[in-house]
């Protein structure tokens, strides 16, 4: 069986945690598995700390090289999803410190719905998503930017990723209490521009379309030194 061949049929009911023991026993290639199926969650959290999609998948692509190299530190006490969630965060964090722009994840410090909220950009505009549901997803994602740091991660991983309250703790490495404080005030935040259709709209924010996915995979596997 060939590679592309191996890594598609692992993309069937092998579990991450069997990857990740697959990958660690040298199958190398499946960590591609690994990424294709975090992706999308992995870049909503960041870009919700980042604000900004240029440098969400450089930070990605730098989470994904940490997971990587220390890849036999997962010890499945978590789900992988959980454990590379947390190093994402953290790595967005210290961009954030890095440019001088620190972010605190109490929330105190920042201000809700910032003056001049612009309009999310796509990076290969899409004619098609002219219509008005497009543009109300558009200002759903100015809502959620404007919103405090605290906010909007934990929207993103409880509302659009799933994760539970428990995982979201330790994802942010706060209490379970501190998560539900923080998603009641996003939502009561974002009540006030979008009560009725904020839980239908919330699956397209910030969606990680295919060539984003496949820019962000090759980057991280050239970075391996796979392809």
């Amino acid at each position: 069986m060939t590679g592309q061949a191996t890594r598609q049929a692992a993309m069937g009911s092998t579990s991450d945690e069997e990857l990740v023991r697959r990958v660690c026993a040298g199958e190398t290639a499946l960590f591609e598995v690994l990424m294709r199926r975090n992706n999308a969650r992995v870049y909503r959290a960041v870009r919700a700390l980042l604000r900004d999609e240029d440098e969400a998948e450089d930070v990605m692509q730098q989470a994904y090289v940490l997971a990587f190299t220390h890849l036999e530190q997962f010890k499945g006490s978590a789900r992988f999803s959980t454990w590379l969630l947390r190093i994402a965060v953290n790595e967005a964090l210290l961009h954030l410190r890095k440019r001088s722009r620190l972010v605190s994840l109490d929330g105190g410090a920042d201000d809700v719905l910032e003056a001049g909220m612009k309009l999310v950009e796509r990076n290969t505009p899409d004619p098609e998503r002219q219509s008005a549901e497009r543009e109300f997803v558009r200002l759903l994602e100015a809502t959620i930017d404007a919103l405090p740091a605290s906010s909007r991660v934990v929207l993103m991983l409880r509302e659009v990723d799933g994760l539970s309250t428990a995982e979201t703790a330790e994802v942010l490495s706060v209490s379970q209490d501190v998560v539900k404080t923080r998603l009641h005030r996003a939502r009561e935040l974002l009540r006030e521009e979008m009560e009725n259709r904020l839980e239908d709209q919330l699956e397209e924010v910030f969606s990680f379309l295919a060539p984003r996915c496949d820019r962000v995979v090759a980057a991280v596997m050239s970075r391996l030194g796979m392809h």
